[in-house]
This record gives C-alpha cells, sequence and structure tokens, in this order.
C-alpha cells in the first residue's frame, strides 16, 4: 500500500506537467487505474487494454519457458554433450537445469533490452506529446525477443526496436492507430539491415570458438554448427528431423517459434479469451495448405527438378509447412493482431488464406532467406483496410439490391 501510496501522490503532484504520462503509466501498470469514467457508460466490462495485453503474454509465456530448455539443448546436442532426445516432453535429457540456464543467460537480456529500450521511446513520446503511455508495447516487447535469433547483438537489436516503435507506431499516433505490426516491423528492419544475422542457417552454440578448439582441435565453426530446418531444405538436404520433433519443438529455430504445440495450445488460450481471431487462423492454416498441395502438384508434374533451388522445399510435404519455420507462431501471434488485421468476418478469412498462401510462396521462392510468413503478413496488414473497404461496399450494395426490391 506505500508504494501504491506514494505513486498516486506523485500523480497527484504532477498532475498537468510533462513529467505526469510517466507517472500515470506506472500505477496503471501496477494497479488498477483509480480513474473512472465521469458520465453514464454503455457497456461494463472487466477487460481492458491493460488485461488484454497480459492474456497475450500469458499465452506466449510456455514458448518463452521451452525456448530457454530448447536453446539449451540445442547447444549441448551441437557439442557433443547429449544426445537427441528420444521420449518427446518425458526426456530427462532436456528438462535439466543444465539446458535451462544456458538458455536463460542468453534470452533474458533480449528481454530486458526489448522492454528497456520499447517502453523507454513510447515514455519519451508519452512526455513529449502529452498523452497517456498505452500498454500496446507489452505484447511487442515480448514478441520481438521470440521471433529474433538468439545470438543477435544486443546493440543491434536496442537499434531496431528503436526504429520499430518510432517508424512503425509512433509516426502513426501509437497504439491503435498503426497499420503495420510493430513486432514484424522490427524483425524486417533486422532483416534488410543485417541480412547474415538473420539468414537462419546456423544454430547458436555458447563458446563455439573455444569448444570446437577443445572439441576437434582446430576444426572451423561449421564442425559444430547446425542449419535451420529452413535452411536444411531450401538447400536440397535431407531432413533429419522427425515429425514428433518439428511439432514438440525439440528442433533448432528463433526462441518461440518452434514448439507447434505450445504455440496451439497458446492460439486456443486466445480463442477461449475472444482475443485472437480463429478465422484468421484457420484460414491461414488452410491457404498454406492450397499452396503447398500447389507446389507439391508441380513437382510431381516433373516441372521441376531436383536441380531446381527451389526443389527441397517445394518437394516438402504440403502439411509439414506447418509446423516449420514460424508460420505457426506469427500465424497465432501476430497475424491475428486486432489493430492491423481486417475487422470484418468475410475480411478475416480473406486477409488469413492470402497470408498462408503468400507465407508459403515466398518461404519456397526466397531461398537465401527461407521464411514467408513476416513478410507475408506486413504485406496484408497493408491491404486489411482496403479488404475490408470492399467488404463493406458488398454488404452495402446487396441491402441496396433487396430494398430496391423490396420498395418495387
Amino acid at each position: 500500500m506505500g508504494l501504491k501510496n506514494n505513486l498516486h501522490k506523485l500523480k497527484l503532484k504532477y498532475k498537468g506537467t510533462k513529467m505526469a504520462p510517466a507517472f500515470n503509466a506506472l500505477h496503471t501498470f501496477l494497479y488498477l487505474p483509480d480513474e473512472t469514467t465521469h458520465n453514464g457508460t454503455h457497456i461494463k466490462a472487466a477487460d481492458d487494454l491493460k488485461r488484454t495485453m497480459n492474456t497475450v503474454i500469458m499465452a506466449m509465456v510456455p514458448c518463452l519457458l521451452f525456448g530457454m530448455f530448447n536453446a539449451g539443448y540445442q547447444h549441448n546436442l551441437q557439442v557433443g554433450e547429449i544426445q537427441a532426445v528420444s521420449a518427446g516432453f518425458f526426456s530427462p535429457e532436456f528438462w535439466t537445469l543444465d539446458n535451462f540456464m544456458i538458455g536463460f543467460w542468453k534470452i533474458i537480456p533480449l528481454v530486458i533490452v526489448s522492454y528497456g529500450v520499447g517502453l523507454g521511446i513510447e515514455f519519451l513520446f508519452a512526455i513529449i506529446n502529452k498523452h497517456e503511455v498505452e500498454e500496446g508495447y507489452l505484447v511487442t516487447g515480448m514478441l520481438v525477443p521470440l521471433i529474433v535469433p538468439i545470438d543477435i547483438p544486443l546493440w543491434m537489436l536496442a537499434v531496431a526496436v528503436i526504429f520499430g516503435v518510432v517508424i512503425g507506431k509512433e509516426v502513426f499516433g501509437g497504439t491503435g492507430m498503426n497499420i503495420l505490426n510493430p513486432a514484424l516491423t522490427i524483425r524486417a528492419f533486422l532483416f534488410f539491415a543485417y541480412p547474415t544475422w538473420m539468414s537462419g542457417d546456423k544454430v547458436w552454440v555458447e563458446g563455439a570458438v573455444e569448444r570446437t578448439n577443445e572439441i576437434a582441435a582446430g576444426a572451423n565453426l561449421d564442425a559444430i554448427s547446425g542449419e535451420t530446418i529452413l535452411g536444411t531444405l531450401a538447400q536440397g538436404k535431407e531432413l533429419v528431423h522427425s515429425t514428433a520433433d518439428m511439432f514438440l519443438g525439440f528442433v533448432p529455430g528463433s526462441i518461440g517459434e518452434t514448439s507447434t504445440l505450445l504455440i496451439i495450445l497458446g492460439g486456443l488460450f486466445l480463442i477461449f479469451s475472444k482475443i485472437g481471431s480463429w478465422r484468421i487462423m484457420l484460414s491461414s492454416c488452410v491457404g498454406a495448405l492450397v499452396m503447398g498441395l500447389i507446389f507439391n502438384g508441380v513437382v510431381s508434374s516433373g516441372w521441376i527438378t531436383e536441380t531446381s533451388p527451389f526443389y527441397g522445399l517445394m518437394s516438402t510435404e504440403f502439411w509439414h509447412h506447418l509446423l516449420i519455420g514460424g508460420f505457426a507462431f506469427g500465424t497465432v501471434f501476430m497475424a491475428t493482431d486486432p489493430v492491423t488485421a481486417s475487422q470484418t468476418n468475410k475480411g478475416k478469412w480473406i486477409y488469413g488464406f492470402l497470408i498462408g498462401f503468400l507465407s508459403i510462396m515466398i518461404r519456397v521462392f526466397n531461398p537465401a532467406y527461407p521464411e514467408g510468413v513476416m513478410l507475408a503478413i506486413l504485406l496484408m496488414n497493408v491491404f486489411a483496410p482496403t479488404i475490408d473497404h470492399y467488404v463493406v461496399q458488398g454488404n452495402v450494395k446487396k441491402r441496396m439490391k433487396r430494398l430496391k426490391a423490396k420498395v418495387a
């Protein structure tokens, strides 16, 4: 109570000054807002923006914790400390303190930088523009560490976060006004500004140089670095991971995107809480399956040979595309962003289908960076208002026709 009372006194002291948004934001973040509407309300509900954002964060926490274990597991697997797990989620080789601590000390700094820099920019703009700090970055701050490579330099992440928050959101007016998903804007900046760090063709190994000297007596880094699944398929190599490994998440990849099982559970939680759109999730999967089937048909017809640079991903089983890369994570946690996605029900079906369809198309035809969900979602963010416009206009025309028929 002492902290709450002190924050309340600071709010009153700095009320009307430039620093007021900062103290108001701290009070709202830690406690319930102490302000109520002065006039009568039309709708009363228990949810608010902070609760909505916290619900999405809770859905991502299992992916974050699993990513910590998986980062340490991939490291120990590459350096030969352990063998590949054989009992899935019940394997003692995976759920070890050593695996967790290795991943923890690499991932937590990413989370700290993401939230520290991002919220700092939010506070700065709130003070300059004299408006309240909005809770929109709470989700973005958690998304960013989950969609970047674990070994990305912290300064690079900080620069990308500054760009994403300023250009992707603040210039449009803040939370609720942006047309692009801020987290994907950050990743897109990293992809175009620092492509060698975002290629995804190698997994991170702690102390790789030193361990290589110990294990292979001067062998190069490639001797103990393994490719991600998309990197392997893009180069036309044989996939060594089982379907179970890909579904459960015992594979290399970005921190939060590996376990399709946990992503599905998070998606069901968002659907149950009525925050995530099941129409977008389902239609995205349908679009991806359709594009995958088309590519499988092209390979079966003999139009594409094994010498083609597109053969590896094009010949991949169409339903495997749902399990590999960042497709599942992007579909559940970013394509469903209520600000940048389509708002009409019919528009959500079209929006989601095109995201899935384009994701697999970009993934196959861009072997240098075999991941398409980021670019597909950003592209459809731009077209979402147009989709809704034509859906609404179509409904208006149908009603006008019915009205004219009734009058006649």
